[in-house]
């Protein structure tokens, strides 16, 4: 009887493109839905693989668990997940008012009384390692977890009577927001990027652009990272730039930067991939495994940004 052997994947020369490259990681190392993520952005895939390994991550109640979003381990749903889920639809031309209608039903059975998302729920399961932390017994609403998703389901012209509420308090939150946390600069945008106001969003992200240079929460030249100021919380490395505010050229965060300054962002982002060809996490990782899962998913999303500022990535 033979023995059947697999047969290894050729590696990529150090000449080879960025994409190339990150192909051989991914297939490597990816989970089934960021394969099927990565083929359909870059390889000419369908829509429907992706959406069915999605579904995967589905609980019983219409959310999605089961670490879809690696830094939240064990199979208890939570926004963050749905966030996560809502961007994978969205890319593949999938967030529908029909799919949304299931999301939002989720999204109302764990609001909090302000009608906002809280960024993690109580653990739902006993001994489930579900969160970095404690979460609290009723915790609050969190411009993190509720401005993605209300900026995303506007974009995508959703509307669902739990919109007018979460909407509310995005436009409470960003327009007090002081710029001391950059993540929550990041929802802002995220919010602003979607919603139907434009002068109003423009005039926020305006405000937002003046407090993130004044506080120099964007490090504006990579080459200065090393002494450019932390962000509060932030440990030796998690600095954010240019890119990581405005991730196209469309987003309201675009107008912070100049063209020199945006330009050297993309150029350090380009030269992050590693030579595995994947690119790294900056965060720092709490659970073990948590690393491993998302650097796909952030080599996907560094390869979505660089196309999306004509940057050659083939």
């Amino acid at each position: 009887m033979s023995e059947t052997r697999a047969c290894p994947l050729p590696v990529p020369s150090a000449a080879s493109s960025a994409l190339r490259r990150a192909e051989h990681f991914v297939w490597l190392t990816a989970r089934v839905l960021e394969q099927r993520l990565f083929a359909y952005h870059f390889l000419h895939g369908a829509a429907d693989p992706v959406e069915t390994a999605l579904d995967a991550y589905r609980t019983d109640g219409f959310g999605y668990g089961h670490a879809l979003e690696p830094e939240l381990r064990g199979p208890a749903g939570h926004p963050l997940h749905t966030a996560r889920a809502l961007r994978v639809l969205d890319a593949i031309g999938r967030c529908d008012a029909r799919r949304a209608e299931r999301v939002c039903r989720y999204l109302i059975s764990v609001s909090t009384p302000d009608g906002a998302l809280p960024a993690v729920l109580p653990d739902a399961l006993p001994g489930t390692a579900a969160s970095p932390g404690p979460a609290a017994e009723h915790p609050a609403g969190d411009l993190l977890a509720t401005g993605p998703v209300v900026g995303l389901l506007h974009r995508n012209q959703v509307w669902h009577a739990w919109l007018f509420r979460a909407t509310d308090f995005c436009w409470r939150r960003v327009e007090a927001l002081d710029a001391t946390r950059p993540g929550e600069v990041q929802a802002a945008v995220a919010f602003l990027d979607g919603v139907p106001d434009r002068p109003r969003a423009r005039a926020a992200a305006e405000r937002l652009g003046r407090l993130v240079r004044e506080r120099r929460l964007a490090v504006l030249d990579p080459d200065l990272r090393a002494s450019w100021p932390l962000a509060p919380g932030h440990a030796p490395g998690e600095h954010l730039f240019p890119h990581d505010f405005a991730t196209t050229p469309h987003s309201v965060a675009r107008a912070w930067f100049t063209d020199e300054e945006m330009d050297r962002s993309l150029d350090f982002l380009a030269g992050r991939q590693q030579e595995d060809g994947g690119w790294p996490v900056t965060r720092r990782p709490w659970a073990p495994g948590a690393e491993r899962e998302a650097r796909p998913m952030v080599t996907i999303e560094a390869l979505c940004t660089l196309r999306a500022y004509g940057r050659a990535i083939a």
